[in-house]
């Protein structure tokens, strides 16, 4: 491993092709993990036998190498307990990869959309997890010396370790804002379909409240186990944001628990957590708490919390691109969309 060369003035570590290759037994099928609009995913154990995640950018990749350069630009100077840890970078011939430290959980969508493992979800675990990542969260708005939006938070990109500890990961899309700076514009909305915001979705504005937003809709999966992606659920006949508003609006909301947490959830946790949920995805940026509100509110159950207005909008037709993830694991996927037509609720 080389350690002697940085990237960008970062402390960056830069890691060798060779030695990738070996850890990765020449990136063979054995060790892949899974693809995304960045490229393929190894797993690897290095010589030290320290085991780790490899993303090997695919050649001609122009979506890949911007993420490269954002996520080598950015991951490297964020530390914290809940977000993936970046270990170093390898720039050589053709290659270019980023090497993290692995996760033996994967990700969380493979416990929460999968019935077997959904069930090793207990709620004390899963609060624990709606914790860690509002946490992560706050860090990347508040706490950190950058003021960072993220802008893919969802259920593929929480990793969990081997204690099921979030840690948030694939930043190839975060934009880090100006001290002064509130929101941001791009004409080229790309993300996950579900978790958008709607004023991202439909106008292309974006801000740590679209994060909050994505919060929302992941902390409700969690609860619910069960997917948002921004279609009807076949079961329900309705967005889970919609269902979950309906029963909450029927005084029924602990109706949305999965089946696996009602014995263990405590009514008022539960409700709370429900309650949170719905006031991260109101349709207006302006009306949803802050990170720093959330972590609080989910420390405290003697705050009192506001009404929560109903949730964003329905959407009638979308249009897929591209059902590639941008970030490195191999579940769960980013759509790069337009949106053609938004009803709001």
């Amino acid at each position: 491993m080389q350690t002697g060369k940085q990237v960008n003035s970062q402390e960056l570590p830069l890691i060798d092709l060779a030695t990738l290759q070996i850890a990765t037994s020449n990136f063979s099928l054995e060790n892949k993990l899974g693809e995304g609009g960045f490229g393929p995913v190894y797993k690897g154990v290095l010589p030290n036998g320290k085991k780790i995640t490899v993303k090997r950018l695919s050649r001609g990749s122009v979506q890949g190498s911007e993420e490269f350069k954002s996520e080598v630009n950015l991951i490297a100077i964020l530390q914290h307990r809940n977000l993936v840890r970046l270990l170093g970078c390898c720039i050589e011939r053709e290659e270019k990869m980023l090497i993290y430290e692995f996760m033996p959980n994967s990700s969380l969508n493979v416990f929460l959309f999968d019935r077997q493992r959904n069930a090793q979800l207990d709620w004390s675990r899963r609060f624990s997890i709606i914790n860690g990542i509002a946490r992560g969260l706050l860090y990347l708005h508040e706490d950190s010396r950058l003021i960072i939006v993220h802008r893919d938070l969802k259920a593929s990109n929480v990793l969990l370790d081997e204690e099921m500890n979030p840690k948030i990961s694939d930043f190839g899309m975060a934009r880090i804002f100006a001290g002064n700076q509130n929101q941001d514009k791009t004409s080229r909305v790309v993300g996950t379909f579900g978790y958008m915001a709607p004023e991202y979705a439909m106008a292309g504005l974006f801000s740590v409240k679209s994060d909050v937003f994505s919060f929302g809709v992941l902390l409700l999966e969690i609860i619910s186990g069960k997917r948002n992606n921004g279609l009807q659920l076949p079961e329900l006949s309705q967005s889970l944001l919609a269902y979950a508003w309906r029963l909450w609006s029927e005084g029924k909301g602990l109706d949305l628990l999965n089946p696996s947490i009602i014995d263990s959830c405590p009514t008022s946790q539960g409700l709370r957590c429900i309650h949170i949920g719905l006031l991260c995805v109101q349709e207006a940026a302006a009306e949803r708490p802050t990170m720093s509100n959330v972590v609080v509110l989910l420390s405290s159950e003697f705050i009192a919390l506001p009404q929560p207005k109903q949730p964003a909008f329905l959407v009638e037709r979308l249009v897929i691109n591209s059902d590639q993830s941008s970030s490195g694991n191999n579940v769960g996927s980013v759509n790069d969309i337009t949106i053609s037509n938004v009803v709001p609720r």
